[in-house]
């Protein structure tokens, strides 16, 4: 089985961060050893421009080549990778496509109508890749912005209410979607370093929201252990 990670910051990380990408191949790693496959065309981490720092220093330099493999940017979104995702899954032949995306959409390019536009794009675009292709999609978990700034906190509610309303319309029993869950106990303060991007904690969250849905909905894997 084949996953591959699409996501924008809070997925690919900046260099030193450990990720929840590696939270959850550590997870795959227990419950579906030699059982799975990491896939993805980039593999680095995020240096800012003009910053000193290596693309590839994950916090754990054991965290194996192959396992870091991903679909992600810093400042990418749905409307970055809905033109992207068929040639990708085309190329990695993705089984399971991990999705966390809709922030940066939000924040900088879209609102969100357009947003849930380019979330139907994408998975078109991945189906007419590989039609048995499945997907989990994760709604836009709580950040800062959308404490100080109202209309933004609306657009993101609104957006979480038509990424489900998408998810019913296309979910397919030959190709199946799902929608996982924001962890209730998600806390800026103890779960994000910048009160957007996820920490320790906020990782372990991030991944167990998606290694609950696989095993809970598909009966892929197991429960999550930190």
């Amino acid at each position: 089985m084949r996953f591959l990670f699409v996501g924008d910051s809070m997925t690919i990380g900046r260099a030193g961060d450990w990720t929840w990408r590696y939270r959850m191949w550590r997870h795959l790693e227990r419950v579906l050893p030699g059982g799975y496959e990491i896939v993805g065309p980039r593999d680095g981490l995020y240096v800012p421009e003009g910053e000193a720092g290596d693309p590839r220093a994950y916090a754990d330099p054991g965290f194996p080549a192959p396992a870091r493999r991903h679909l992600a940017g810093w400042g990418e979104g749905w409307l970055h990778m809905a033109p992207v995702i068929g040639e990708t899954v085309a190329a990695t032949r993705a089984d399971v496509l991990l999705v966390s995306l809709g922030l940066i959409d939000l924040g900088f390019y879209t609102d969100s109508d357009q947003t849930e536009a380019n979330v139907r794009a994408f998975l078109t675009a991945a189906r007419t890749a590989r039609p048995g292709v499945r997907a989990v999609l994760l709604p836009v978990i709580p950040n800062v912005r959308a404490g100080y700034d109202p209309a933004f906190a609306a657009e993101c509610a609104r957006f979480n209410e038509l990424l489900a309303k998408a998810v019913a319309d296309l979910d397919a029993p030959d190709a199946p979607l799902l929608l996982a869950t924001v962890p209730e106990s998600y806390d800026l303060r103890e779960d994000t370093y910048d009160g957007t991007h996820p920490g320790p904690s906020g990782e372990h969250k991030l991944a167990a929201a998606f290694a609950g849905a696989l095993h809970q909905a598909w009966g892929i894997g197991g429960p999550y252990e930190p």
